[in-house]
């Protein structure tokens, strides 16, 4: 079967594709159509019900709930790795409500997290994640939202980070930062679904057994070049928790959502959204 799937060109997403797209793990019959794009964009083709495997953040996952499911592997979530609020060194001492900030897209997670965290802030600008750093820094925006490697060479734009989104959410809720997942559409049949999960957790634990095989794959996909810079951004992004969720991942993905609903106009999204196994639907 058939299925489309959008990933980001981001080096995270890339790794970890890599062995099912290029035909280093048992796809049990499944081929797949293709779509790279950045991740807001694919937030966007979710919306429209136009693809049936995706990329999406978290925050973007709470608008389509009714037509896709998350599959426990392929996320993004982890420890000390959210987005950063970053500036020019001469105005680290005022405050975002006064500010126009960039951000990487209204339905990114890192748009959630500063909503909840600066509710007052509302002069955003949604661009490009790439593009943030030059509009600081040419003086089209007064901040950014970054993500992606673009916490990695910030600094060498001259600008400074003000606050760091995934240590402010894990100090105040102890979980891990949820940033985004894997996305499949309810539409095909359940054992498509769990077929699906068994086949990238099995790319991503091929990925991590043999991180050199992806290199080329990343390489010829990633935004920023420098080997070091992919090396810590595969790093930062991929671990237990892209392999499985596990009951520590779900409950941190549904604590986001009850604390965007207690906070914020927010969507109400079922009780079991998750595709992990035949048995388990939740």
């Amino acid at each position: 079967m058939k299925l489309s799937l959008g990933i980001s060109p981001c080096p995270n997403d890339t790794f970890i594709f890599d062995a099912l797209l290029n035909g280093k793990v048992d796809t049990e019959g499944l081929t797949f159509d293709l779509l790279m794009a950045d991740v807001e964009e694919l937030n966007r083709k979710a919306f429209r019900h136009s693809i049936h495997v995706t990329k999406l953040s978290f925050h973007a996952y709470a608008y389509v709930a009714a037509n896709y499911s998350l599959l426990c592997a392929g996320s993004a979530l982890g420890r000390k790795n959210g987005p950063l609020l970053i500036t020019s060194p001469s105005r680290v001492t005022e405050t975002p409500e006064s500010w126009k900030i960039a951000i990487p897209g209204k339905y990114t997670t890192a748009n959630l997290l500063f909503s909840l965290f600066h509710p007052q802030a509302n002069q955003k600008q949604e661009m490009l994640f790439s593009d943030i750093e030059q509009a600081i820094a040419d003086g089209d925006a007064d901040a950014g939202l970054i993500i992606h490697e673009s916490r990695f060479t910030y600094q060498k734009k001259g600008l400074v980070m003000i606050e760091d989104m995934g240590e402010r959410w894990e100090s105040q809720t102890g979980h891990p930062i949820p940033l985004g997942g894997i996305a499949i559409d309810n539409a095909l049949p359940r054992e498509i679904q769990v077929k699906m999960n068994r086949v990238l957790r099995r790319s991503v634990e091929y990925a991590l057994t043999h991180p050199d095989s992806s290199t080329t794959f990343v390489r010829c996909h990633a935004r920023e070049m420098e080997e070091e810079v992919i090396r810590r951004h595969i790093g930062l992004y991929v671990n237990d928790f892209t392999v499985d969720l596990g009951e520590s991942g779900k409950e941190a993905i549904r604590f986001l959502f009850r604390m965007a609903g207690q906070n914020i106009p927010f969507p109400e999204i079922p009780d079991n959204f998750f595709v992990s196994d035949e048995k388990n639907h939740g």
